[in-house]
């Protein structure tokens, strides 16, 4: 009776958790104090505030080129921790003639609110707004880079974007196809959790979902980065994802890395300033399909 009662109370209460937070806490893991600076790395960087559109203070670090700016990368980064801890995923990238744009979704690190799907979305656009109005760079020369919900929130929002001419490519990195999906993926994982999949998955918000815009983000060149032993985003929402994309599209299936963490690899970070030169080189943005 008494294991019943434990299995019973805390399926219970995690039903009741996820109706009252909207099943934000499978996406959003935000944390608030910096671990190091771009100072540590060395680097040089502008703190920079700005408004969302419905007047929420965010937070970025602009990094800019150590030499004349091929073009400017506009980073959006994964569910936990803040810019702090993922900068480790572009700190090379001023070395290589690239600017930067690091920025916290709200309820992140010094960014104001608390986090939730549609303003999350927001977010996205106002940061790009903010980046494309600075004075100090190309505004026709932007890279998209998003990795793992930031680059589900990039699908979406770059699909729906008002800047879509001011992007040059669309980089993708172990982004998952769906918020129902992988919500129920990893419901299944729990044997506590694993009757309830379906039904609790149903609570999740699914209308920002990758898999339905990223379609329409042609004629955008785009490539997706995902790796075959993913324990955390499987590999096939990254095929899903390439398949229902339209060219031009490139997909680079990765063996051995785990988790958002191509960019540790020398080899990557050569093959993405080659693929980035190549598509910042090309007017109309159009590049050659993979």
């Amino acid at each position: 009776m008494g294991r019943r009662y434990i299995i019973c109370t805390s399926c219970f209460v995690l039903f009741v958790c996820l109706i009252v937070q909207g099943c934000t806490n499978f996406f959003f893991i935000p944390m608030k104090p910096h671990v190091l600076t771009p100072e540590a790395a060395k680097l040089k960087y502008e703190d920079m505030y700005f408004k969302s559109s419905d007047g929420v203070i965010l937070h970025a670090w602009f990094l800019p080129a150590k030499t004349q700016a091929k073009g400017t990368v506009f980073f959006l980064h994964g569910n936990a921790e803040n810019i702090s801890t993922h900068l480790a995923s572009v700190y090379w990238l001023p070395a290589e003639g690239f600017n930067v744009l690091i920025w916290d979704y709200r309820g992140y690190g010094k960014s104001a609110g608390a986090p939730s799907l549609p303003g999350v979305i927001s977010d996205v656009e106002s940061a790009l707004s903010a980046l494309i109005e600075r004075q100090d760079i190309d505004p026709d020369k932007v890279i998209v880079f998003g990795q793992s919900l930031g680059g589900a929130l990039a699908i979406y929002a770059i699909a729906h974007s008002a800047y879509r001419d001011n992007i040059k490519a669309v980089i993708i990195d172990s982004a998952f196809s769906g918020y129902r999906a992988i919500v129920r993926e990893k419901l299944s994982d729990i044997w506590l959790t694993w009757p309830l999949q379906w039904p609790l998955s149903l609570l999740v918000m699914d209308s920002y979902s990758p898999l339905d815009s990223v379609s329409v983000i042609s004629p955008l060149p785009m490539l997706f980065i995902y790796s075959e032993n993913d324990r955390i985003i499987p590999s096939h929402h990254g095929e899903l994802l390439f398949n229902a994309a339209q060219e031009p599209k490139e997909k680079w299936v990765l063996k051995n890395a785990k988790h958002i963490q191509s960019t540790l690899s020398k080899e990557i970070r050569g093959r993405l300033v080659k693929y980035m030169e190549q598509k910042l080189k090309n007017e109309d943005g159009r590049g050659k399909a993979g």
